[in-house]
């Protein structure tokens, strides 16, 4: 016994294809706006990428290999205070511009940050 029309099964199909489709695209979009974290090694008294370019709210993570700590400072903007041997700090940006970097206890170590 068959008491479903064809014009309802066609509408069956429409809806579920759109709700496929539509799922996919917000799939799509959560994978798009996953956080994106970006890192620079300090190691050998350097900052490694020495520049680096990242959008508005995407993470940047220092990481020091170095056996003393460093700092990522600049002034007014944003500063690591010490980042121990084998530690990391964090910074989000949450301003576009250039930021020229050092550290404070080797001023010799340069850095740029870049945020579109």
């Amino acid at each position: 016994m068959n008491w479903v029309s064809p014009t309802a099964r066609l509408a069956l199909a429409c809806a579920c294809g759109l709700l496929c489709v539509g799922g996919g695209t917000a799939i799509e979009s959560a994978a798009a706006a996953k956080p994106v974290t970006h890192t620079v090694v300090i190691e050998g008294l350097k900052y490694e990428p020495e520049t680096l370019t990242v959008k508005r709210g995407e993470t940047v993570v220092w990481v020091n290999k170095d056996p003393f700590p460093h700092t990522v400072t600049v002034k007014g903007a944003f500063d690591s205070h010490d980042i121990a041997a084998g530690k990391s700090w964090k910074f989000t940006p949450r301003k576009t511009g250039e930021y020229a970097y050092i550290c404070t206890l080797h001023p010799n170590m340069r850095g740029t940050l870049k945020v579109e």
